[in-house]
């Protein structure tokens, strides 16, 4: 199955496999790359300000840990269930945290660029996306990701309404606005819904592929694991696991609040051990013609050099041109360059049958 239209390229997170991810200058690079679009993923300030970082919590991808003024700073909070003791955003004010520099959090990528960046404000992102446009000349679009909406609603932080002002500012609102907004929680999209049309994704993971290929929604022992299952269901006591995400029953209830699906790769194209003991790719699942059939876009993530389980040879397009023959509408890759490069393949290829 192929789509009708070109898929979009969205730059993960900025130009991250040169730039350290979530900067300026990272989103910048991804446009001059060619991106459709770039991704900020958005956590809150103590002072209530939308700031672009992967995580609350931001020891691995800023210098704070080497800042002595913010030792006191370290401390455990709970996210999706789960412990975790670093330095959080939320407990720093937006003044605080731009005295912070941007890491390269892979230690195989470049690491010239360290403690030189900022960390962007939601609105420096918007204003640059505004600024630019596209290598094809189009506006430059933006696909931000509301980061643990519960967690920072029981800080006292809502997210939404914020949110919401932003795009109203920058006069995002209809569903022709250049803009895709993502979440991994249900309810977040579910009050978007109510008040704006922009597009909306529903994001999908899960725990592992196992050995057949098959994936797991759970811990090994049955119990909730954050990776498979929406947060906001866990503590609504539902036990509906991203699974079923996988269903018509699924695709029909996405359709009711979002306009498509942000699956993690192995839920298009998955991959076994066979008897032999090697990886083997496995056909593709379902999952593209049921979303389209209930007019649901289709994004997974996340394409990178490093993962080369889905490669069919030598060069890394390979695994992008194998996904959209799948019939995927955009990817999410840390290498815009290489995204853009094996969508032109797939264009030509296609145009030539």
């Amino acid at each position: 199955m192929t789509s009708n239209k070109i898929p979009i390229v969205i730059a993960h997170r900025g130009a991250q496999s040169i730039f350290p991810e979530h900067t300026l200058e990272g989103y910048k690079k991804a446009i001059e790359l060619g991106a459709d679009y770039i991704e900020p993923d958005l956590v809150m300030t103590k002072d209530g300000v939308l700031v672009a970082r992967h995580e609350p919590y931001i020891s691995k991808t800023t210098d704070v840990a080497d800042r002595k003024e913010f030792k006191n700073r370290k401390t455990t909070k709970v996210v999706d269930g789960i412990k975790i003791t670093d330095w959080f955003v939320s407990n720093f004010t937006l003044k605080e945290l731009k005295t912070l520099r941007a890491r390269q959090p892979w230690p195989k990528r470049p690491q010239e660029h360290n403690d030189i960046f900022e960390i962007p404000t939601f609105e420096e992102i918007v204003m640059l996306a505004k600024q630019s446009k596209t290598k094809s000349g189009k506006p430059v679009g933006i696909y931000p990701e509301l980061k643990h909406p519960t967690f920072h609603k029981d800080l006292g932080l809502p997210m939404e309404d914020k949110f919401l002002d932003h795009l109203k500012v920058a006069g995002w609102t209809t569903k022709d606005a250049p803009v895709y907004v993502q979440c991994f929680e249900v309810a977040s999209l579910q009050y978007l819904n109510k008040y704006t049309d922009v597009k909306l994704i529903q994001l999908i993971g899960a725990t592992c592929i196992q050995d057949d290929g098959t994936l797991l929604f759970t811990d090994r022992d049955g119990s909730y694991n954050p990776e498979g299952q929406p947060y906001d269901f866990y503590i609504a006591h539902d036990t509906r696991t991203y699974q079923f995400y996988t269903t018509e029953e699924g695709m029909k209830f996405t359709a009711t609040y979002a306009d498509g699906l942000g699956p993690w790769k192995p839920f298009i194209i998955s991959h076994k051990t066979n008897n032999e003991g090697k990886m083997e790719l496995l056909p593709p699942s379902d999952f593209v013609y049921l979303a389209h059939k209930y007019n649901l876009k289709v994004h997974p993530y996340t394409f990178r050099n490093e993962d080369d389980k889905w490669r069919t040879d030598e060069r890394p397009e390979s695994e992008y041109e194998l996904f959209f023959q799948a019939g995927v509408d955009g990817v999410f890759s840390d290498y815009t360059d290489i995204a853009v490069k094996a969508r032109y393949n797939h264009n030509k290829k296609t145009a030539q049958q």
